[in-house]
């Protein structure tokens, strides 16, 4: 729940349900906001509820959801006041806070406000009590208000034993439901109550709200330790303000930066975009030193990584999106070293990095020794960032300098996929050193480019009346039978057709009803008989044998291509693993078989795995 109030406001600091010992209360108590006003970052539901009570409008029922800690039940128990206040002559949005039904609702203790968590209390016989109880008249207040908390809990048979109940209850009767997971709760439940959806607060309300506090504590506190007490609570006022409390006891009434990070074990930011560095450089020794260091210091290895996915996630939101560097949750020098990056790093190395990390994590997490599968992850990652692109590739391979062709600009938005390695743009060397063994002669004359000549004998595919049977293949695809389309491609032999009649020769494990089945498809898609038969003797191709025939001479000749022989030769363990005939036109004769496209692909760019 939102557990906050404006602290400068003596009237909202005071929770009633403190312990009036004088014991200490928690910030996330003392703060619980006691009206509307003091509710942060639910403006929207503020306003609707507003007007629904200055307009006597107020629904019967009402579905509070969002994540934790985000002020559910505490909008519930405003509702509860706001309907009960004994200030006005009615309901109003604005309860007094003092009143004894105000009072006794704030501290729980309300006869007709009765709070029901439904995580402990699941059953029938629970909701029984409440259906059996509504008939009664509230004793005190102006209304009986049930609130059900994390009320997707509830049985299958709770919510039916609920649902007439909660469509048509008696009009002294209201229903606040709450829960973190609405879809949970089944839809006939949902269409009887008003949903109202709370949001998570953004980390500039977040910032002003936890440095009210610290003003209303006399603590004194750093702008980065909000930052970093904001960031990790996701949105969560309730989590912000127990992270709050921890970090004022773990400071000893002073907050810093470095005593927040001490306290959630996490790593020092500089750091951890220090390590990024080392990494997109492809430079191992130096980044498994910086994760060394920060192991030493107390972060723990699935955190670096996390921390390290968190950069990675940031300067891939600033370079595509270079307004995202002004997030207030982030310390300027972060915000500085965000754009740095983000105009030397490509979007390739980026992408591959943050895929990496995900699995990383998971390993690391499973793994026995969390460092070493740390380790392991970072060396993979500085691997791959010496990578080099296509466009280096071809020009190493064809005996031209990697650098002599222009890069594309770094924000042309094309993804680095073409442009330099992340190691050659951070400075750390021309990446294709790593390949020593490589050496290729220039030949007498360029070498042709990477363009399959038509084979005649390949590609002339034999065709008895092709015409008429691409016309039946054609009427197949689009009446969308795929079924039969496929059996038409593998498992017939073409023969002619004339008028009606249609005569193929089937292959030996052609489905036993596929004359009968196509002959019945073809009379009701034309309006016309038509006579499907089967003979013996036809010797053409079906077109499953043809297609694959025309990929073995592509592939045939594209392995015999001295540009691809190197490709092959230079990267161990690479296959070819398609190839497209660019004679024929994207959606041409061969697309319409659904051949694959044509690349020469290696594991190593592809399948981060293989590392």
């Amino acid at each position: 729940m939102s557990e906050s109030t404006h602290p400068s406001d003596p009237t909202h600091s005071a929770d009633p349900g403190s312990d009036a010992s004088g014991a200490y209360t928690v910030l996330a108590r003392k703060y619980r906001p006691q009206d509307f006003d003091a509710l942060i970052g639910q403006e929207s539901l503020v306003q609707i509820l507003s007007n629904a009570f200055e307009r006597e409008r107020i629904a019967h029922a009402f579905m509070l959801t969002g994540v934790r800690g985000v002020g559910k039940t505490t909008t519930a128990r405003i509702i509860a006041k706001g309907l009960n206040c004994l200030a006005g002559d009615g309901p109003t949005i604005k309860p007094c806070g003092s009143c004894e039904n105000c009072v006794a609702i704030a501290a729980s203790r309300h006869v007709d406000v009765l709070e029901m968590d439904a995580a402990s209390r699941t059953g029938i016989d629970d909701i029984r009590e409440i259906t059996e109880s509504v008939r009664y008249r509230a004793a005190q207040a102006r209304y009986k208000v049930y609130i059900i908390d994390e009320v997707h809990m509830l049985s299958k048979a709770a919510f039916n034993g609920l649902l007439k109940t909660l469509e048509e209850p008696p009009e002294h009767v209201k229903f606040i439901l709450a829960t973190t997971d609405i879809h949970k709760v089944p839809v006939t439940v949902l269409s009887r109550c008003q949903r109202f959806d709370l949001r998570r607060v953004g980390a500039d309300q977040l910032i002003a709200h936890l440095s009210a506090i610290c003003a209303a504590e006399a603590v004194s506190v750093s702008e980065e330790a909000l930052a970093l007490v904001a960031r990790a609570s996701e949105g969560s006022v309730r989590d912000s303000l127990s992270l709050l409390d921890q970090a004022i006891s773990h400071g000893a009434g002073d907050v810093t930066g470095e005593t927040v990070r001490d306290m959630l074990g996490l790593a020092e930011r500089g750091r951890i975009f220090a390590l990024f560095e080392a990494v997109m450089r492809g430079e191992p020794a130096q980044a498994l030193a910086a994760l060394q260091q920060i192991y030493v210091d107390g972060a723990d290895p699935v955190s670096i990584l996390k921390a390290l996915a968190e950069v990675t996630h940031l300067v891939t939101l600033v370079r595509v999106a270079p307004e995202r560097a002004e997030d207030p949750s982030l310390p300027p020098a972060d915000q500085e070293m965000a754009r740095e990056l983000a105009e030397k790093v490509p979007m390739r190395a980026l992408s591959r990095a943050w895929q990496m990390l995900l699995k990383g994590i998971e390993e690391t997490a499973r793994a026995p020794s969390a460092l070493a599968a740390a380790e392991m992850v970072i060396i993979r990652l500085t691997h791959v960032a010496e990578l080099p692109s296509p466009e280096e590739l071809i020009k190493k391979l064809t005996g031209g300098e990697p650098g002599s062709a222009a890069s594309p600009p770094v924000g042309s938005g094309g993804g680095g996929g073409a442009g330099p390695s992340a190691r050659a743009m951070l400075g750390g060397g021309a990446p294709l050193t790593a390949m020593p063994a490589l050496r290729l002669e220039p030949a007498a004359a360029d070498p042709a480019p990477l363009h399959i000549a038509p084979a005649p004998a390949a590609r002339a595919m034999p065709r008895v009346e092709v015409a008429h049977f691409d016309a039946l293949i054609a009427l197949v695809r689009e009446k969308r039978d795929m079924k039969l389309l496929v059996d038409l491609e593998r498992y017939v032999r073409p023969g002619p057709i004339e008028g009606t009649h249609f005569e193929f020769t089937p292959t030996a494990d052609a489905p036993p009803d596929l004359a009968a089945r196509l002959g019945q498809r073809l009379t009701n898609w034309t309006g016309a008989r038509w006579v499907v038969s089967i003979a013996q003797g036809h010797g053409a191709k079906t077109l499953a044998e043809l297609r694959q025939e025309l990929e073995d001479g592509l592939r045939a000749e594209a392995m015999a291509h001295p540009l691809v022989a190197a490709a092959l030769a230079a990267f161990p363990g690479a296959e070819l693993r398609a190839v497209r005939d660019l004679s024929i036109p994207a959606g041409g004769e061969m697309a319409e078989f659904g051949e694959h496209d044509a690349l020469v692909e290696d594991d190593l760019w592809d399948d981060e795995e293989e590392f």
